[in-house]
This record gives C-alpha cells, sequence and structure tokens, in this order.
C-alpha cells in the first residue's frame, strides 16, 4: 500500500537531528526545529486512512519512507509497532528509536534528516520548494 504527502519547503529547515524526521501541517518552523523537512503536509498521522494505520500496527510491516523533491530521493526503512497511535492532527515523525506517541508514524527507521543530502536541504529552504513523501507498507 501506497500513500503521499504533499508538503513545502522552508527558509529554517536544517534537517540535521540524528534520530527522527518531521513533516508538519504547520505553516511556521523556528530554526530550533532540526528534524523537520517539510511544512504545509497535507496529512498528518490522524489524517491517514484507516487501512493504512492497520498495516503500520503489524510489527511485521517494513514501511518504506522516499522524501522526493524536484529529481531528488532519499529513501528510509523503517518498522511498524501495534502500539502506534496515529492520532496527532498536525505532524508526522518517523524514529530510528522505538519511543511512540500520538505523532510517530515508524519505529527503527535506518536514517534520520541529519543523513538527508545537503543539496535537497537547500532546496527544501526555499518556500517555493514542493515535495512528497511518499509511505510505502510492505
Amino acid at each position: 500500500m501506497k500513500f503521499e504527502i504533499q508538503f513545502s519547503g522552508h527558509e529554517n529547515i536544517r534537517s540535521n537531528h540524528q534520530k527522527t524526521i518531521e513533516i508538519t501541517k504547520e505553516s511556521h518552523l523556528t530554526p530550533q526545529g532540526d528534524c523537520i523537512v517539510g511544512v504545509n503536509a497535507k496529512s498528518s498521522c490522524a489524517d491517514l486512512p484507516e487501512e493504512l494505520k492497520t498495516k503500520l500496527k503489524n510489527p511485521n510491516s517494513k514501511v518504506i519512507f522516499s522524501i522526493n523533491v524536484g529529481d531528488d530521493s532519499f529513501e528510509i526503512e523503517g518498522k511498524g509497532h501495534p502500539d502506534l497511535i496515529l492520532s496527532h492532527t498536525e505532524d508526522i515523525v518517523i524514529r530510528k528509536s522505538d519511543f511512540i506517541c500520538p505523532r510517530t508514524l515508524a519505529v527503527k527507521c535506518d536514517k534520520a534528516s541529519d543523513l538527508l543530502p545537503r543539496n535537497m536541504v537547500k532546496q527544501l529552504q526555499n518556500p517555493k520548494t514542493i515535495g512528497t513523501f511518499r509511505i510505502t507498507v510492505e
């Protein structure tokens, strides 16, 4: 199953957090939001289709995330978890750890925002940049 979320860039995107990646429906971003790679996201955890939420709650699910900006693509692999809450109305966070809160979409991910290619980060620092966050659950 695949689901795509469109988001936009922001001049304060730093993308240097070592444990998480986040996209948010919020339009405002301070430099402290160093895991955020996109704002004005079209969906949050709460907005995901129920079928996708069910698949994400399967501990055997392999979840592949792809962040696409222009011709560039960045892929992250993570895991589903039966305790996922998936109810946050603004944010989506994918984590290297197994910490779960209403914003958590996947755990045990193999990458965080610090590994996003700097060329992609530069593009995302332009508020006119549009990106896509693709969720694929196997």
